[in-house]
């Protein structure tokens, strides 16, 4: 069997978007840590599914029996960078029973009646789940940043208010992953026309996606504010070269693997007689 490639050095430290760290100088094309091509991500892809699906199983089995722990994947991107990629090939190989999945939209004015991070609190992850959001109370230092929706002494007040939820999302046993895909927008202008080219994939085009590519720059800079804000001990970024789907891919999944064996996760001992009830069921 021909030897697959791992990583040289992992993700959570070369993608960590730490004291210093600037988006500027990070290139949307490159394969941070990894020396394989392509085809060698694909296989570590499809190699490590089976311990992702262990843990995922490990977390879900603890909470059977009174374990609080849980995981939080938070994704934000531009649009076409791959969040929904992401949950097919890397969440889709867990159990779909343990995964709480919440791709939030514009807020109703129901939830505009409310704190930001009223509607995000509601779909945070039960014990033993996997949650994952595409997009997130992010984009209310995002967009609303870019756009001017929220004053400048909002967005601050937000950046404490989203570190101390998550913080206390820490404090009951929730591993907080947060990932931004970054891509190019060159590449994201070849995706948006490989979805006009194609008429299966007409139905993801939206001609809103323009409207905020346009802000490009300065989404670029309300991403680097909010990792400046934001990028916490127990809440970390991390920003995925995404250009090469296939390497955005193997590198979340390596996020999730180290969230998931930093929990220290065990299977539940058996609360009976396990010789005893093997000897039951040999003799019925």
């Amino acid at each position: 069997m021909a030897r697959i490639e791992t990583f040289d050095e992992h993700p959570s430290g070369t993608l960590a978007a730490g004291d210093g760290f600037k988006l500027a100088d990070v290139d949307p094309d490159s394969t941070p840590g990894y020396p394989g091509g392509k085809s060698d991500g694909q296989a570590l892809l499809a190699e490590l599914d089976g311990k992702l699906a262990t843990l995922q199983e490990k977390l879900f089995a603890e909470a059977k029996f009174g374990g609080s722990k849980r995981i939080l994947l938070i994704l934000q991107a531009m649009d076409t960078a791959g969040k929904g990629g992401i949950v097919a090939h890397v969440v889709g190989a867990m159990d779909p029973q343990g995964v709480q999945l919440k791709a939030f939209k514009a807020p109703t004015d129901e939830e505009k009646s409310y704190d930001f991070l009223w509607r995000i609190e509601k779909e945070v992850p039960a014990a033993g789940m996997v949650g994952v959001f595409d997009r997130s109370h992010y984009e209310d230092v995002l967009i609303h940043r870019v756009r001017g929706w929220a004053s400048p002494q909002e967005i601050e007040r937000r950046y404490v208010a989203i570190n101390e939820f998550e913080a206390r999302l820490t404090d009951t046993g929730t591993k907080i992953v947060k990932v931004m895909l970054n891509i190019s927008r060159d590449e994201q202008k070849a995706r948006l026309l490989a979805r006009l080219d194609d008429p299966s994939k007409h139905w993801k085009y939206s001609s809103g996606d323009l409207k905020e590519r346009a802000f490009w720059d300065d989404y670029m800079a309300a991403y680097q504010a909010a990792f400046d804000n934001t990028h916490t001990e127990v809440a970390p970024w991390h920003v995925v070269p995404a250009n090469k789907k296939w390497y955005a891919r193997i590198a979340v999944q390596q996020l999730l693997l180290q969230a998931m064996e930093d929990l220290n996760l065990e299977w539940p001992a058996a609360e009976f007689d396990v010789a005893l009830e093997r000897s039951l069921v040999e003799r019925s």
